[in-house]
């Protein structure tokens, strides 16, 4: 939900840098290989004998003869979390990564925030088995939600590479990084599995996989799950509910190829928690909440009678409403194939299809509906119909990987605001919004915009293995993107002035990477990376101020930035000094991160419909080291700690319409200077247990620094028994898992709704949910 205070905005200013490298993985599972990544083969060895050295869930080093930066979540890691979990919230156990959501899940979409060394989820990169999902921001224009793409219980490994990414990641925002997502493949057993969830705040999530097994001599099986998720807010009234199927197909082929079918299906339904400013935390308290399903009291609002603790605010019209809600169907699609040419040579490809459709909700005192009720709804339309195809080519040849490829994708966004009618008082409520659209009440349209783009991204690396302990990565990508709007329909009543119409173009030939590995010792390894990456110019409807996106501004705002604006660059640089053994893994890398050509919002009036203007404002500098080492003292016993820093300011001072802004050496806002997170995992024959915690230093709310919220420290308890086989179900299950142990009250979600440059007394945010309790009965057959 986007509220109506629109404010000065940069989504995409964060930046920064690191090198975490350990995760949780079980120790004899080796991460999954993708053959049209060069470097993986030779990772996938050594792996191997380091695993095999234990048998138990431990922190371990994936990073292990990489070139790049890179770390994995494995199947352990995911099952120390509730099931139903968001994977994106699982990688913030990983050093350097910030992953916030108002819901013990992390499956609230419009809470969510993820950050890499500063870099915020629109600058980077999302892939779910090679197919792109965008940036992750709510009301996602060219991709799809991780939460609404798979099922975790699906989920085989996550993949994550720092600084720029991989190149032949297929993202147009991976500034930052990139996050790879790899599903499993169903089983060659016949069989499959369920899973029972129940917990604090009513929740009931079933999950339930059937695997065919092979079914005939060349192997051929599938898989088909389903997962149902209820359950209340943790604060006030509504709900979170989500259906989700997956299905995939693998066909084995001739000389180890495969061709792979799936197809992802999600219906997601949720409740909006109320955002909150530090008046209202401190006047109304950390449980405020909306008024739903009170109409009554959500129209006496509007009407300016409050109740007691909410007229206490600063803005009582502000602190509460009715309710808003999001309402989302997905359709996700696609083949791979995957050929051995021949032993030396592979040729990959994959066809997909993304379709979206839904609606989000907001009820607004600001607009009065036409029978005369105080207030109205507004509803906003975002639909995306996009596909595409990836085709790369790896070849061996003596001492040399080579690896080239292309991505193409032709995308459908359009979006929509309209204004529906509320009932008077005494003559019915506006219910459940999340029931349907409201189409037969709509009574003003103030736009309707369609976005198509076309994007080309081709690129080539080597990795050159010089002697048996050094090896090299050299490539580049060229990458085009054409994006642009029409206009179906606006108001000009509403709006204040004709919205902006035209077409951009982000492009550049050459954005290469260099790294290197040298393991110069036994266990002993020095690695960097340098890598220049650009993003595309995000799209957005009118006003919407989710990104900086040009589209957002009026008319005669884009036509006069549109001929200086460039896309958003950096270039990152990073190196370090890895150590693994069967005792200890342990990690030491500096980084830094130059960003060139930021884009930031710059608002022209203020008030309910202010008109904003995107201008490139410089550029931030990061520099930031990370620390994290694992230890495995004993047989089943594995400690964690991990630390990082990250300094990223601001290279100049901003001009606005309000007069010079002093952003200059300011830190960037959202993202901590520090971080600590600690894990200590245990097994014990048949039981596992385990405690995390992490503390998060304060963050900066404002550009100037002059608003911060406080840092926190936040504990969580797991705990799995395994009690046997028993007739024809295989290992049952019974797991238990406390978040936020210490039933801590801090603020999660930061700036969801834009910053600000200085204190405005409307620097929103999100609480963290308190203390929460679930329990799981699982089982396989």
């Amino acid at each position: 939900m986007v509220k109506k205070r629109i404010f000065l905005t940069v989504s995409t200013l964060l930046s920064g840098i690191g090198s975490p490298l350990f995760v949780y993985a079980q120790s004899n599972t080796a991460p999954a290989v993708i053959k049209s990544d060069p470097e993986k083969h030779a990772e996938k060895n050594d792996e191997k004998k380091k695993n095999a050295a234990d048998n138990v869930e431990a922190i371990a080093v994936f990073g292990h003869g990489s070139t790049r930066q890179t770390m994995s979540i494995g199947r352990a890691s995911m099952q120390q979390s509730v099931p139903g979990t968001s994977a994106l919230k699982v990688l913030n156990e990983l050093p350097g990564v910030l992953y916030q959501s108002a819901d013990p899940f992390g499956v609230y979409e419009y809470s969510s925030q993820i950050f890499m060394r500063g870099f915020s989820q629109s600058q980077l990169g999302f892939t779910l088995d090679d197919v792109p999902l965008g940036d992750q921001q709510f009301n996602n224009y060219n991709g799809l939600g991780v939460t609404r793409a798979i099922i975790s219980d699906n989920i085989g490994s996550v993949n994550v590479s720092q600084g720029a990414g991989g190149i032949d990641v297929a993202s147009t925002s991976n500034l930052g990084g990139a996050v790879e997502i790899h599903s499993m493949d169903p089983s060659h057993k016949r069989g499959g599995a369920v899973s029972q969830t129940f917990g604090s705040n009513a929740t009931f999530r079933t999950f339930a996989r059937l695997d065919s097994g092979d079914l005939n001599e060349s192997g051929t099986r599938f898989s088909v799950s389903y997962a149902r998720l209820n359950g209340d807010l943790w604060k006030g009234q509504g709900y979170d509910h989500s259906d989700q199927v997956n299905a995939k197909l693998v066909q084995p082929l001739a000389r180890e190829s495969s061709l792979k079918v799936f197809f992802d299906w999600s219906s997601t339904q949720q409740f909006d928690y109320q955002d909150m400013t530090k008046n209202w935390l401190s006047t109304a308290g950390s449980n405020l909440s909306n008024y739903y399903p009170d109409y009554t009291a959500a129209y006496q609002a509007a009407q300016g009678t409050y109740p007691a603790q909410i007229s206490k605010t600063n803005d009582p019209k502000d602190a509460a409403y009715y309710a808003g809600t999001a309402n989302r169907v997905d359709y996700l699609g696609g083949i791979t194939l995957d050929e051995n040419l021949t032993p030396n040579l592979n040729w990959k490809t994959t066809l997909y299809g993304h379709a979206d459709t839904g609606y989000s909700t907001w009820t607004t005192p600001y607009k009065a509906s036409p029978n005369g009720a105080p207030l109205s709804q507004r509803v906003q339309q975002p639909q995306v119909a996009r596909g595409g195809f990836e085709s790369a080519v790896t070849w061996k040849v003596a001492r040399h990987t080579l690896n080239a490829g292309v991505w193409y994708e032709y995308g459908n966004f359009e979006t929509g605001r309209y204004f529906s009618q509320a009932p008077l008082l005494g003559q019915g409520t506006l219910g459940n919004p999340t029931n349907g659209f409201p189409g037969d009440k709509i009574f003003a349209t103030a736009w309707h915009e369609a976005f198509s783009s076309n994007t080309f991204v081709f690129h080539m690396q080597d990795t050159y293995r010089v002697t048996d302990t050094l090896k090299i990565n050299a490539g580049f990508k060229s990458m085009i993107v054409n994006a642009g709007n029409s206009v179906l329909a606006q108001d000009q009543t509403i709006n204040g002035k004709p919205i902006a119409q035209g077409h951009l173009e982000a492009s550049n030939a050459f954005l290469p990477q260099i790294s290197a590995n040298w393991r110069f010792l036994p266990h002993h390894e020095l690695f960097f990376d340098v890598s220049h990456n650009m993003r595309s110019f995000p799209e957005d409807g009118f006003a919407t101020n989710i990104s900086a996106s040009p589209w957002t501004a009026s008319q005669a705002s884009f036509q006069e930035t549109k001929k200086n604006l460039r896309p958003e660059t950096d270039w990152v640089y990073e190196g370090g000094y890895r150590f693994s053994s069967q005792y200890i893994s342990a990690l030491a890398s500096l980084y830094r991160i130059n960003f060139s050509n930021r884009l930031q919002l710059i608002t022209n009036s203020a008030g309910i419909n202010p008109i904003t203007a995107v201008q490139n404002v410089g550029g931030v500098t990061t520099n930031g080291a990370e620390a994290s080492i694992t230890l495995r003292p004993v047989h089943g016993l594995s400690i964690y700690n991990s630390f990082s820093y990250a300094h990223s300011t601001y290279d100049q001072n901003v001009v606005t319409s309000n007069g010079l802004q002093a952003t200059r050496g300011k830190l960037v806002p959202n993202y901590p200077q520090f971080m600590y997170k600690a894990n200590i995992a245990y097994q014990l024959g048949d039981l596992n247990l385990h405690v995390d915690g992490s503390y998060i230093s304060r963050r900066e709310l404002t550009y100037t620094n002059d608003l911060h919220v406080p840092g926190y420290f936040l504990m969580n308890f797991g705990a799995r028994y395994n009690f046997g086989d028993a007739g024809p179900f295989k290992g049952i299950n019974a797991s238990f898992n406390i978040y936020n142990l210490a039933n801590k009250t801090y603020i999660a979600t930061t700036n969801e709704l834009g910053n600000n440059f200085v204190n405005t007394g409307y620097n929103y945010f999100l609480m963290g949910a308190s203390r929460q309790f679930f329990g799981t009965i699982s089982t396989a057959f």
